[in-house]
């Protein structure tokens, strides 16, 4: 059985103008109750991801609210694949392509029932200078998906609400700071009473330099370079760097970071890489949460 057909759930070809979502074959118009099929995908630059969920849906007078949602399948989550070591702008759409269509078959949902969906490309990964040609991977179900780009400004206010963040400053009435740390870059949000009330993102993260296996050096991003030859660290494509200098990178964008967390009056090299409005001075957060990529490594 299939995760559609274990939603209960087969979309129906039109008839007068109406879409059909049940196996009963009751239309959007009547019915009270609804089940989806629905694929969220998320493509960063570090990592890219499915979820695909069975969404209930239940008339409030003129709108519908989703009552429960279901996990179904969960895919791997996948090292946003690049092209090759000689091409830092481009991400590798066929390997992309590959691992979509083997977590579909994994879940066992031909694209064809998959009800509605959303596409949503971040950080770096936005960037790219193929990123209309991964939006394209999704073409045939364009009037199915929502297809996102997130700017710095959404994409750190999803964090602070898909985090918990903003949930959390309500149910404990406090001020709380999440820094969603990614691949490209690192956002910081401030929450109180349920809103994002500050934010501001800066060009750090994961893989700024990004290096295989073996420890040799594949891409260098504009920020990673920076960054790089504020230390005296010496990067080159191919080339496996100091472990000392290594190091040394490391605590400098953290230095950068939680400047750029404490918010007001920044020195000059930490400006450069915000990519929004720096935070204001302002009360200190009392409680601080991570999320993005870096935090499972936070929180071990």
């Amino acid at each position: 059985m299939t995760a559609a057909e274990d939603a209960g759930v087969n979309l129906e070809a039109p008839q007068e103008g109406r879409v059909f979502f049940s196996n009963v074959r009751r239309s959007l118009e009547f019915e009270d109750e609804i089940v989806l099929v629905s694929v969220g995908v998320d493509i960063g630059s570090s990592t890219s991801h499915l979820v695909f969920s069975r969404l209930r849906l239940e008339r409030l007078d003129s709108r519908y609210v989703v009552a429960e949602r279901t996990v179904l399948h969960e895919s791997e989550v996948l090292l946003t694949p690049y092209a090759g070591p000689a091409d830092d702008l481009t991400i590798d759409a066929t390997a992309l392509r590959e691992f979509v269509d083997a977590q579909y078959a994994l879940a066992g949902v031909q694209p064809e029932l998959i009800d509605s969906g959303a596409l949503i490309l971040t950080g770096v990964a936005v960037r790219r200078s193929n990123a209309r040609a991964i939006g394209e991977l999704f073409a045939a179900q364009a009037g199915k998906f929502v297809a996102v780009s997130a700017g710095d400004a959404l994409e750190t206010t999803l964090a602070a609400m898909g985090s918990g963040a903003a949930a959390r400053s309500i149910r404990e009435g406090c001020r709380v700071m999440n820094i969603d740390i990614g691949g490209g870059t690192s956002k910081i949000a401030v929450c109180e009473n349920g809103a994002v009330v500050a934010q501001t993102a800066v060009d750090i993260g994961a893989r700024i330099v990004g290096m295989d296996a073996a420890g040799r050096v594949q891409r260098i991003e504009a920020a990673g370079a920076r960054l790089a030859a504020e230390v005296g660290l010496t990067l080159q494509v191919g080339g496996v760097p100091d472990a000392a200098g290594l190091q040394r990178l490391v605590q400098h964008m953290a230095d950068r970071l939680f400047e750029a967390v404490q918010g007001g009056a920044l020195h000059a090299d930490t400006a450069a890489l915000l990519r929004l409005d720096g935070l204001p001075a302002g009360a200190p957060p009392e409680v601080v949460t991570f999320s993005g990529g870096v935090s499972e490594y936070i929180y071990g």
